[in-house]
């Protein structure tokens, strides 16, 4: 049987204490996000509670290995968490290796391969079509900034144009809710 609060308060609280303070858009509160829009979307796109829950879970995990502050490819050592804790959680190894693909679905450039994993991406990307999209993207700005002080606004807005030039929704509910926004956003980019 799975235990979706269980999984929620362990997870969240590991990542609270884990996450560094410098990871101002990778933090718990994306992490809520991205899980509140993977439940939004997935009804409006009619998913089971079943799937909903599998995409919860992935969308719990998919910034999980940011914990781990040497490893480059944050979605893999994501996948390797998923894959250590999910069983302690009444996870099979066939959802499990569903919420992996899932979390992998998140790496840039996407490339998700069904469904579930469309829904996840969407997710987490899915500010880039809201009034939101400036504040979370100087979230998004302040964390590169740790990494690279000579990081410019200018350059990062000219980042942020390239990104949004080349990032398309996979879901109907982000291509007619979320699409249009994220033209305006770009177009306010464009014009500054």
């Amino acid at each position: 049987m799975k235990n979706w609060n269980k999984l929620y308060t362990d997870i969240s609280q590991r990542l609270k204490d884990n996450l560094a303070p410098h990871l101002t858009y990778h933090c718990w509160e994306h992490t809520v996000y991205v899980i509140d829009r993977v439940e939004h979307i997935a009804h409006k796109e009619h998913c089971s509670e079943y799937n909903i829950l599998l995409m919860k879970a992935a969308a719990l995990f998919h910034d999980s290995g940011y914990m781990n502050h040497e490893v480059e490819d944050h979605e893999a050592e994501s996948c390797r968490i998923a894959q250590e804790l999910l069983p302690n959680y009444g996870f099979s190894s066939t959802e499990v290796a569903k919420i992996t693909g899932m979390i992998m679905a998140t790496k840039i450039p996407q490339q998700p391969k069904n469904k579930l994993e469309q829904i996840v991406a969407d997710a987490d990307l899915e500010y880039l079509g809201t009034e939101n999209f400036i504040e979370i993207g100087t979230r998004l700005y302040h964390e590169l900034k740790h990494y690279n002080p000579a990081l410019t606004v200018q350059e990062w807005d000219n980042i942020q144009i390239k990104f949004l030039q080349s990032h398309h929704y996979h879901t109907d509910y982000c291509l007619q809710h979320r699409a249009k926004a994220k033209e305006i956003n770009l177009q306010l980019l464009l014009e500054k």
